[in-house]
């Protein structure tokens, strides 16, 4: 018993050191690298104007890829399925709903259907074919909403412009009839003494998609001049043998101009009544007209806005 003790214990020391043995060396096989076919289930994402945004079904994607030893014996546990977000433009139409991504084209997707510790060497498969049926949508505006302050003597240059500036709304078709546009997230901006420009979020509506989910922005401003005047209120397309008189005569006329002023806007300005509205009017009384702005002016003020009408012979 006494002589069986040490060799059981050099038994047991031997086993453990041939397992330890064999760790390491499995360790290290693993850890190098191997070349291997590699398959993955897709899932394509993609925002295909009048179709759903997710592909009806998963297609493989056959690689021949680099990885270590581990990673393969992951990899080939299973089926191993993926959603990948494929732009638009690397989409070409096959026929009705499906829409084919060429392998070229997938290389800038190899880290998200492959992992980032995976290098595809190439693809096996030449391309792949996703079908994404088509969906009830309704493309419609996008407004901005916006709470803009300004620097004294400061304003807008122009309207909010949007990039884009329509969306395709997707849902129920009774959901998206009720739908005439889209609001973007309040725009706060403070202080402002330059153009503007950058991302805002749309608000989706409850229960529908929208084919964007953010669009650009920007707006000029600028620094303006203000200058006041009184101009005459004339006449147009008075019919021959008739008069039009225009009560009050004449228009305080408040000019809003880029700064520095180009020259007096007033030259190149003329205030009057069209016969043709005060036909159509009732009580007589009629808007201004003037047919467009001057070079540099970006807004005017007209006190009075109406003026009072009557015809003679």
């Amino acid at each position: 018993m006494l002589a069986g003790g040490p060799r059981r214990r050099n038994t047991v020391l031997f086993l453990m050191s041939l397992l330890l043995s064999f760790t390491i060396w499995f360790i290290h096989i693993m850890s190098q690298e191997y070349s291997d076919l590699v398959t993955v289930n897709v899932w394509a994402e993609s925002n295909i104007e009048g179709h759903t945004s997710r592909s009806s079904e998963s297609v493989p994607v056959v690689a021949r890829c680099t990885a270590t030893g581990f990673r393969h014996i992951g990899l080939a546990k299973g089926k191993r399925e993926v959603v990948v977000n494929i732009d638009k433009s690397d989409f070409v139409r096959s026929e009705a709903c499906f829409y084919t991504v060429s392998g070229a084209s997938l290389g800038k997707y190899a880290s998200a259907i492959f992992t980032d510790q995976v290098r595809p060497e190439s693809f096996i498969t030449p391309s792949v074919t996703f079908r994404f049926p088509e969906q009830n949508n309704r493309k419609v505006p996008v407004q901005a909403v916006t709470t803009f302050s300004y620097r004294p003597q400061y304003m807008s240059g122009g309207p909010v412009v949007l990039s884009p500036d329509s969306v395709v709304v997707y849902g129920d078709p009774r959901l998206i009839a009720g739908i005439d546009k889209v609001l973007t997230r309040q725009i706060v901006r403070k202080d402002l003494h330059g153009g503007v420009h950058g991302v805002v979020r749309l608000e989706a509506p409850s229960g529908v998609r929208l084919s964007e989910q953010e669009v650009i922005y920007s707006m000029d401003v600028c620094r303006f001049v203000e200058l006041r005047t009184k101009l005459q209120v004339g006449t147009r397309n008075v019919p021959s043998g008739q008069r039009l008189s225009v009560l009050p005569s004449s228009a305080e006329v408040t000019f809003r101009c880029v700064f520095p002023l180009i020259s007096n806007p007033e030259d190149r300005f003329e205030l009057f009544i069209d016969y043709e509205d005060f036909a159509a009017s009732k009580s007589g009384h009629c808007l201004a007209r003037y047919d467009e702005l001057p070079d540099g002016v970006i807004s005017l003020e007209i006190r009075p806005e109406v003026f009072g009408c009557v015809e003679t012979q």
